[in-house]
């Protein structure tokens, strides 16, 4: 009698190589990755959409979320169609992938990897070897859409109140293709900063200094609210701002946990960090209030949140947690000081509309924690995670000092990009369609732009309109029977 095989000690749920489990798929590191994709996607759909929905003038709810919502949908589908591949495929140029589809099983159940991330020494040995994961393609290209959304959906905060919302339709998948993907490929997927050693952990640079600086830019070209709206611009619903706010704190586990490209020690790092380091914005923001204007504000408190979590980014698993605080600190006062006293003393600031500050909240914020990154990387995290062996800050010497100049002159290159691309596309765009909508639209809001409004208060039905949005799409789902 045929002796039986041994029992295999490996769980039944962990055994792989057959069908929808081959053998280097890790299921634990699949969850995370698309729950931390998922918790991304969140960040947008609804927390940015209920964020800006909430913080603008009560005429522009419905217009400021609705751009928030269109961004997310137009940018899933040119992502899939040729974006992921220019961000994170083959080499075309040192700054930019070969575009291509994502949609194809062949390419998307197979094992992720980074094809262009290969990274040599300078006598063409092996240093590091090319990114790969334990998870499938189609992870991945979902993850990394979820960043390049809430990418565009930033931007939308520097000209909401204003832009006509057709250029919008058309600006978003011309951004994420001639900007995003080279700010991407660039930093991330394998091209010239990549492989030169610039740190940028989870998007202080290729999410939130491209978005400040684009945003900032396209606010610009489009031009300002009307002065009323400008002058006052009260919140809608606070509290709704919270839950948002609320959304966007939480959802940058993902954000943050998710760029080791696995559930390890180092994503651990970075979700602490990115707490202790919001946290303390936040708290430095809110008694900097209290100190100047002696009262303690919600938006304030909001807007020290978001600029603790952007500095954090390009940190997040690379620095120790005393790093974090310092890092909140510097992220909860030199934006505040920015947008509170600089704006409204430097021309520039003060003429261009830049309704949300997006600029201070994420390119100031961007960039000084992309330069504190350079400052503080602490070196044994950045060998856990950086393809440049032996990589540091400034603080632990060696090196370090040249890796804040790599960080300043890869943060030059972000900014110098998206102000030149965003131009070109703002100006292609004025030629085909007006960037600010007409002056009608503006003084009247969503109800002249959308056909519909945000509050329906007692009354509101007795002088609506029902040619204007009530007859478009029926009040509920019931069907009156007659």
């Amino acid at each position: 009698m045929a002796a039986s095989p041994p029992p295999n000690p490996v769980p039944v749920a962990y055994q792989g190589g057959a069908g929808a489990v081959p053998v280097w798929l890790n299921k634990g590191d699949n969850a995370w990755q698309m729950v931390a994709a998922t918790l991304v996607g969140l960040q947008s759909v609804p927390g940015l959409v209920i964020l800006y929905g909430s913080i603008v003038k009560k005429k522009w709810a419905v217009n400021s979320a609705f751009m928030a919502l269109y961004a997310f949908a137009a940018v899933v589908i040119c992502w899939v169609s040729w974006a992921y591949k220019m961000s994170f495929g083959d080499k075309l140029l040192p700054f930019w992938g070969r575009a291509g589809p994502a949609l194809g099983q062949k390419f998307l159940i197979n094992q992720a990897a980074l094809p262009a991330s290969t990274h040599y020494f300078s006598n063409n040995t092996l240093e590091t070897a090319e990114v790969t994961t334990l998870y499938p393609m189609a992870t991945m290209v979902w993850f990394q859409c979820a960043f390049a959304a809430i990418t565009l959906i930033l931007l939308a905060g520097s000209v909401l109140g204003r832009m006509n919302f057709k250029a919008w339709m058309m600006f978003v998948p011309l951004w994420l293709t001639f900007s995003y993907t080279v700010g991407a490929f660039s930093v991330w997927g394998g091209g010239f900063l990549f492989h030169w050693g610039v740190m940028d952990y989870s998007g202080g640079y290729v999410i939130h200094l491209s978005s400040g600086i684009a945003g900032f830019t396209t606010a610009y070209w489009v031009g300002p609210r009307l002065r009323n709206d400008r002058e006052r611009f009260p919140p809608n619903n606070v509290l709704l701002v919270l839950a948002g706010a609320g959304l966007l704190w939480m959802g940058w586990a993902g954000f943050n946990g998710g760029d080791p490209y696995a559930a390890n020690t180092d994503s651990s790092m970075a979700v602490l960090n990115t707490n202790i380091c919001a946290a303390t914005s936040l708290l430095v923001w809110t008694w900097l209030d209290i100190i100047f204007f002696e009262k303690p504000s919600i938006i304030g408190a909001v807007q020290g949140m978001i600029t603790g979590l952007v500095c954090i980014t390009p940190a997040a698993g690379l620095v120790q947690g005393w790093a974090a605080i310092v890092m909140g600190v510097m992220s909860g006062s030199v934006p505040w000081f920015t947008m509170m006293i600089v704006d409204k003393r430097w021309k520039l600031l003060s003429a261009v509309d830049d309704t949300l500050g997006v600029f201070h909240t994420h390119a100031v914020a961007g960039f000084l924690g992309g330069v504190l990154t350079g400052l503080f990387a602490e070196p044994e995290l950045c060998a856990l995670f950086l393809p440049v062996t032996n990589s540091r800050g400034g603080v632990y010497g060696g090196s370090g000092g040249m890796q804040i100049l790599k960080q300043i002159v890869g943060a030059l290159f972000i900014i110098g990009w998206n102000i030149v691309a965003t131009s070109i596309i703002c100006l292609v765009l004025r030629c085909i369609v007006p960037l600010r909508m007409p002056e009608e639209q503006l003084l009247i809001g969503d109800d002249a732009v959308h056909g519909e409004e945000a509050y329906a208060l007692w009354g509101d039905e007795l002088n609506s309109d029902d040619t204007s949005h009530g007859q478009r799409y029926p009040s509920s789902g019931v069907t009156q029977v007659v």
